[in-house]
């Protein structure tokens, strides 16, 4: 599903549980956000998926949000090489934000 920075911005005292920072070919990069059960591409008003220049260019963008965890998501390359079988490789996660509960004494 695609979401836009607006349609997110009506909703109220919405959380983003985890902002996925996904890099194409490190160049640029694009948000999936996970809200409840749903997962979301940010994307413009005309449904095409917004791209940034950086991960900090795309965190800026949404500052204003709240947002428990951000992570930086390389998906692997490796399985595309010419010859290589191909194989279910897992991206590498770099987790650079996540915010902590404490838990209430009872």
């Amino acid at each position: 599903m695609r979401i836009t920075q607006e349609q997110l911005a009506i909703q109220p005292k919405q959380v983003i549980d985890l902002l996925e920072i996904i890099s194409i070919e490190g160049q640029q990069y694009m948000a999936r956000l996970s809200l409840g059960d749903d997962q979301f591409l940010l994307s413009d008003k005309k449904g095409v998926t917004r791209l940034f220049p950086s991960a900090w260019t795309l965190q800026d963008t949404l500052a204003s949000f709240a947002i428990r965890e951000t992570q930086v998501v390389h998906p692997s390359a490796y399985h595309e090489m010419i010859g290589m079988e191909p194989a279910n490789i897992e991206p590498l996660r770099i987790s650079v934000q996540k915010q902590w509960t404490q838990r209430q004494k009872t």
